[in-house]
């Protein structure tokens, strides 16, 4: 199993409700992927405590290294990207095998 790890900071310039609304529209769009072949879980954590620098945590779970290259170029997960990336900034990834 390959466990995809991402991160993100709110983007400047949105208010903290704004951000509210756009973590929680990531959350239901991502989490809604996981319908997506060699997906095996999908969990979006949108409530990072102060001590915290991210704001919105991505940990999936895929079969395999194919699985995840084929839902990187689903065309549900690229709509998802371009909205994440025009509310989000600094984000972080990592992959490895469980």
């Amino acid at each position: 199993m390959l466990r995809h790890i991402v991160t993100w900071n709110y983007k400047d310039g949105f208010s903290e409700d704004e951000n509210k609304e756009n973590a929680l529209k990531i959350k239901q769009g991502l989490e809604a992927l996981e319908d997506i072949d060699g997906v095996v879980e999908i969990k979006v954590y949108i409530n990072a405590l102060s001590s915290s620098n991210k704001d919105i945590v991505l940990n999936s779970l895929f079969e395999s290294e194919e699985a995840l290259a084929e839902y990187q170029v689903h065309p549900e997960h690229k709509k998802m990207g371009a909205f994440i990336g025009s509310v989000t900034q600094n984000r972080a990834c990592i992959d490895y095998y469980e």
